[in-house]
């Protein structure tokens, strides 16, 4: 049995047109196509040459960007190097190799613009008849801020830090007092470096502390303020939460953020008015899961629109988490003409007043003597209703009755069915980005740009579901004459 073996030095030729470098199937044809479909007026960006310096053609650039992030290459260093070595790319970029210093310049520059390319990809969609937007799923992931988690500030570690240097500090001035009676001052210099750089830090972290002082939060991270510190599966880390519109047909994306908060809590009404803004009208069923339940964020909403959103504790219920108890508050009917709750005995649970802590929350009691004398009085761990001397009591929302809509909507058959999609398509985008693009982690720093990031491999995303749905050749021919 003989080997195969490679002979570098055997002459060979590449086809003499650049043209020829990709098949007509490699889809990078279709992102070169993709690209040329944009309307880059719209974005913002000007195609005619500027006075100064030669640069890049946009157009080329963008391509470039786009296809780079479809390839889960992201550094600006790594897409220079594919464009020496790597054939579809210097097929898109016709033998150009700008350098990193370009790529990273107009990825910087553009930003605002490239945010704009996933709505133009969304009414490509449209007009492909890929995307209704009759009935939209909206989900959160967290991905990881191009920051170190112990770059992130309380009040209290500032406070603490300022303290530990200022002693240090006072130290080496004591060292440089004692160096300079010496007369030694090779060392004297290098003391004072390092005051020079303890003062630094200082002024870091007291910049730190006036903004956690200025935004009200209850913590900053130093290298990327816009991040927040949050908890997942694998430990905690400065994060963005990736909140992502899809629309039901094909699981197509229609609009994607990066906001800077820890969970989903008040974020579907922005989400769902983007996505209408994109469709250019309302849909007409939307649906999230128990994350996004806040009956004030949800109040803001069309109320034409059909909302699907469980609240937490049906949630719960359906992972057998919170088993309904005997004497559970759904088993007490509020009388609204009279304002009380009827327990299951038929004892008057009165109103009572506001709770102290929230102005929003009613409180009814029913009557410690009654309670006392009811058979069902002791601990509901054993399957009563109370052991309070005081009675039992109930918490109403201000909005009560809108929750409980809410709830009844959501255990409705039809729209059961349709949360049941929800779960076969929101996590598809997240998958893709994370593991087959490799983006778990941002490149960039600050909302503005990790937005642009989110735009990019969101229309990634999108462009590789349409291949799938109507194939490379037909994707070509269609973009083109669009």
């Amino acid at each position: 049995m003989a080997y195969k073996v490679g002979i570098r030095m055997q002459p060979l030729m590449l086809p003499t047109i650049i043209d020829d470098y990709v098949g007509p199937q490699d889809p990078v044809r279709v992102y070169d196509a993709f690209v040329d479909a944009l309307d880059f007026q719209a974005l913002g960006i000007s195609l005619e040459p500027q006075a100064g310096a030669d640069e890049y053609y946009p157009k080329d650039m963008m391509k470039l960007v786009i296809y780079s992030y479809s390839y889960g290459t992201r550094s600006s260093r790594k897409i220079e190097r594919n464009c020496h070595h790597n054939l579809s790319f210097q097929w898109l970029m016709g033998g150009l190799k700008p350098d990193y210093r370009s790529i990273s310049r107009f990825r910087s520059t553009y930003k605002e613009q490239i945010k704009k390319v996933l709505k133009q990809c969304v009414h490509m969609c449209m007009g492909l008849g890929l995307i209704e937007g009759n009935v939209l799923f909206t989900d959160g992931s967290k991905f990881r801020a191009n920051a170190s988690i112990n770059n992130t500030w309380t009040k209290e570690k500032c406070a603490k830090y300022l303290t530990k240097i200022n002693e240090q500090i006072d130290r080496l001035i004591e060292d440089c007092e004692h160096l300079d009676q010496d007369e030694d001052h090779s060392s004297l210099v290098q003391l004072k470096e390092k005051i020079d750089d303890k003062e630094k830090l200082v002024q870091k972290i007291q910049k730190s502390l006036q903004q956690l002082q200025d935004s009200q939060k209850e913590s900053i991270n130093s290298t990327d303020p816009e991040s927040v510190k949050a908890k997942g599966r694998q430990g905690t880390h400065a994060v963005y939460n990736v909140q992502s519109t899809l629309d039901n047909k094909h699981g197509l994306i229609v609009t994607a953020e990066a906001v800077s908060h820890s969970n989903d809590s008040n974020q579907l009404s922005g989400q769902l008015q983007a996505a209408t803004d994109v469709l250019g009208h309302k849909p007409q069923h939307s649906c999230a899961d128990a994350g996004y339940t806040g009956v004030e964020d949800t109040q803001k909403i069309d109320p034409g629109i059909n909302i699907i959103v469980p609240s937490q504790k049906q949630a719960q219920e359906e992972k057998g988490q919170s088993p309904i108890k005997p004497f559970d508050k759904k088993h007490f009917v509020y009388n609204k003409d009279n304002d009380e709750y009827i327990c299951p005995e038929g004892k008057s649970l009165k109103f009572k007043g506001f709770t102290s802590e929230d102005q929003s929350k009613r409180q009814y009691a029913a009557r410690a003597c009654e309670c006392q004398v009811c058979p069902h009085f002791g601990d509901p761990d054993d399957g009563h209703c109370t052991q309070s001397v005081y009675g039992r009591r109930i918490t109403r929302l201000r909005d009560e009755e809108f929750k409980e809509q809410l709830e009844a909507n959501y255990r409705k058959p039809e729209n059961q069915a349709i949360y049941k999609l929800r779960k076969e398509k929101v996590e598809h985008p997240f998958g893709h980005m994370k593991h087959n693009l490799g983006a778990g982690q941002f490149m960039l720093r600050g909302k503005a740009k990790v937005d642009a990031e989110v735009s990019i491999l969101s229309t990634c995303f999108n462009i590789a579901r349409m291949m799938t749905i109507i194939g490379i050749s037909e994707l070509i021919t269609r973009l083109n004459s669009g």
